[in-house]
C-alpha cells in the first residue's frame, strides 16, 4: 500500500500541486480548455497569487472561502489557492438555484466568494446583507475553449463586502507582502456538502490528511492513476467525486486535466472525448447508457459512431452501476469500468471494482486502508455484531477520511460518525468472499402491501428488456396505498404505449416476487437529475 505517513506540517496545495513543480514537471501540461494550456508552473503562479490576495483582503486562516465556477481553468488555481492560503474551501454549483446558493453563502459564514458575474447578479442581496463577506472575485464565464483570464465588468453591490475581477487581483498583488501561515494535516481543509437527498445539504468537515489518504489508496493503489493519463469528468468539478478524479488525483501524478464548461450532455461529453482523446472517464451510470444511445443511432445512421480507443479505463459511482449496462459498455468499447461507492463523509470511493478484478453488478471490494462491515440497520455502534454473509442491512465503513462531523449539526453528526467509523445510510449485502453488493438507500425502500421493495431491484430487472434505455422506479401514495411507479426511458425504434407499458410489467412479473412489479409504468424522453448526476427522485416522486 502507498504511504499514508504524513507529516505534521502539511498542506494539499503543496501535496497535489507545488510538490510537482519540485519534482521537475513545471513545463507539463497540467490543465488543457479547449485549444488552451496551462503548464504546472502557470498554475503555481496563480495559486501563489490567488493565495496573496486572499490574505491580503483579510481572509484568516480556517474561514471559508465558497468557490461557485464552472469547470474552467480558475476553478483548479482557486482550490489550491484557498488551500495555500490556509483558509477553507466550500463549493457550490454555478447553476444552482439562487435559493440554494444563498443559503450555501450564509451557511459557511464565507469571507470570500469566487465566482462568475451570473451568480454575483443573482446573488446581489444576500452578498449586501452577509455580515462575513469581504472579498468577492468575478471571474470570466468562458465558454470552453474561450479567455478564462478575460477582464469582465464586475457587477455593483453594496454591503462590506469588495468585489473586483479576480484576474485584475491576481496581476496586482504583491506576493512578497502576504505569504501564507503553515497549516498542519489535521487542520481543516475541505468543507464536502452531502447531496441533500432528505433536506438542506450538510457540509462534512474534512483535513488535510483526509484527502492525501484517499488519493493514495484508492486513485495511487487501486486503480491506478499515472504520469502521461489525461483525464476527462461527467460530474462537474464543485461535486467531491469529480474533485477527486479530475483535479487532485490527476495533479498528484503530474497528468493532464481536460475541461469544459458547458453543461454535460452526450455531446458536450462527445465532443470532450474528441478534443482531448482522455485515458480516464469519470463517468456515472445515466451517462454510460446516454453515450451507448448516442453511439447507437450513429452508426445506424452510418455513422462511425464514438471513438473511445483512448480510454485505459472509465469510472462510475453515484448510482449503481446495472450488470445489463456494464455488459453493454463493455461488449461496444472493450473499455473497463470501475465502479465503487464512496461519500461526501468518507471524502471518496472506499469499496470499488478495480483492474483484473471486476464483478459485474457488485460495487467490489474495500479499497486497501479501510474496513467495512454490514450491520443490522437498528444497529447504534460499530461494534455491533456482523451479519452473516448475503445478509441485507446498513453499510459502516473506517478509513484515515472520515470527516470530523457535519458543521452545525450535532444529531446527525453523532448518529453517522464514531470515530474512524462512518454509519452509511445505504443497504448492502456482503458475500462470502468480501464483494459488496448494493440493494438501495434505507431512505428510498418501498413498503407495497406490507413488504419492503428495493427499486433497485426492479430497475436492475426492466434494464434487461430490450425497449430500456434508463429507467426510476418511485412509490406514490394513492388514496392512502403505496404503489410503485417505473418512470421508463425507451431506446431508439419504440414506441410508448399501454402495449409496451404492459409487456413492461409482465417482464418484471416473469422474474420477480409478485408485489415487486411496477403498478404503473410511465414513459419520459429523459429522467430528471440533480447536480451530482443522480437521478432526482425526489421531483418524480412529486409528479
Amino acid at each position: 500500500m502507498p504511504s499514508t505517513d504524513f507529516p505534521e506540517v502539511f498542506n494539499l496545495a503543496d501535496y497535489f500541486l507545488f510538490d510537482r513543480i519540485d519534482e521537475g514537471l513545471g513545463e507539463a501540461v497540467a490543465l488543457r480548455f479547449g485549444d488552451r494550456a496551462y503548464t504546472y508552473d502557470e498554475v503555481a503562479q496563480r495559486t501563489r497569487a490567488l493565495a496573496s490576495v486572499l490574505l491580503a483582503r483579510g481572509v484568516r486562516s480556517e474561514e471559508r472561502v465558497l468557490i461557485v465556477l464552472p469547470d474552467m481553468p480558475p476553478f483548479a488555481w482557486s482550490f489550491f489557492g484557498v488551500l495555500k492560503s490556509g483558509a477553507v474551501v466550500a463549493m457550490g454549483n454555478p447553476d444552482a438555484p439562487t435559493g440554494d446558493l444563498a443559503y450555501l453563502l450564509e451557511y459557511t459564514r464565507a469571507a470570500a466568494l469566487i465566482t462568475v458575474p451570473r451568480v454575483v447578479e443573482a446573488l446581489r442581496e444576500p452578498i449586501e446583507r452577509s455580515p462575513w463577506l469581504r472579498a468577492v472575485l468575478v471571474t470570466a464565464d468562458a465558454p470552453t475553449g474561450d479567455d478564462p483570464d478575460g477582464l469582465v465588468p464586475v457587477p455593483p453591490t453594496g454591503g462590506r463586502a469588495r468585489v473586483e475581477s479576480l484576474t485584475r487581483a491576481l496581476e496586482t498583488v504583491d506576493l512578497t507582502l502576504h505569504r501564507p501561515t503553515e497549516t498542519r494535516r489535521d487542520d481543516v481543509a475541505v468543507w464536502l456538502f452531502t447531496s441533500g437527498s432528505t433536506g438542506r445539504s450538510k457540509a462534512a468537515v474534512h483535513t488535510h490528511r483526509d484527502f492525501a489518504f484517499n488519493t493514495e489508496v484508492y486513485a495511487l493503489g487501486t486503480v491506478g492513476y499515472r504520469r502521461g493519463d489525461v483525464c476527462v469528468s461527467v460530474p462537474r468539478l464543485f461535486f467531491g467525486y469529480a474533485t477527486g478524479t479530475n483535479l487532485m488525483f490527476p495533479f498528484r501524478v503530474g497528468a493532464t486535466v481536460g475541461m469544459f464548461a458547458e453543461r454535460p450532455t452526450v455531446t458536450s461529453l462527445a465532443d470532450a472525448i474528441a478534443r482531448y482523446r482522455p485515458t480516464v472517464l469519470t463517468n456515472v451510470p445515466t451517462m454510460i447508457g446516454k453515450l451507448l444511445e448516442h453511439d447507437a443511432v450513429a452508426r445506424a445512421s452510418g455513422g462511425a459512431g464514438l471513438d473511445m480507443r483512448s480510454l485505459r479505463f472509465c469510472l462510475s459511482a453515484g448510482e449503481a452501476l446495472p450488470p445489463a449496462l456494464l455488459s453493454r459498455w463493455t461488449e461496444r468499447f472493450g473499455v473497463d469500468v470501475y465502479d465503487g461507492i464512496g461519500s461526501a463523509e468518507m471524502f471518496h470511493i472506499y469499496v470499488t471494482n478495480r483492474p483484473g478484478d471486476i464483478k459485474p453488478g457488485s460495487l467490489g471490494r474495500a479499497v486497501d486502508g479501510y474496513t467495512v462491515k454490514v450491520l443490522a440497520r437498528d444497529a447504534t455502534g460499530p461494534g455491533a455484531e456482523a451479519l452473516g454473509p448475503d445478509e441485507v442491512g446498513t453499510l459502516w465503513v473506517a478509513g484515515d477520511s472520515v470527516a470530523l462531523c457535519y458543521h452545525g449539526d450535532r444529531e446527525k453528526s453523532w448518529q453517522t460518525f464514531h470515530g474512524r467509523w462512518c454509519c452509511t445510510s445505504d443497504l448492502f449485502r456482503l458475500d462470502a468472499d468480501g464483494y459488496l453488493w448494493f440493494a438501495g438507500r434505507a431512505d428510498d425502500l418501498i413498503k407495497v402491501s406490507g413488504q419492503w421493495v428495493s427499486p433497485l431491484e426492479v430497475e436492475d430487472c426492466l434494464l434487461a428488456h430490450p425497449a430500456v434505455a434508463e429507467v426510476a422506479v418511485v412509490g406514490v401514495d394513492e388514496e392512502g396505498l403505496m404503489k410503485t411507479v417505473a418512470h421508463v426511458v425507451l431506446r431508439e425504434g419504440f414506441t410508448a404505449g399501454d402495449v409496451l407499458a404492459k409487456s413492461l410489467q409482465d417482464f418484471a412479473r416473469a422474474k420477480l416476487l409478485p408485489h415487486k412489479y411496477p403498478r404503473a409504468v410511465t414513459f419520459t424522453s429523459d429522467l430528471p437529475k440533480n447536480d451530482r448526476g443522480k437521478v432526482d427522485r425526489k421531483l418524480l416522486r412529486r409528479g
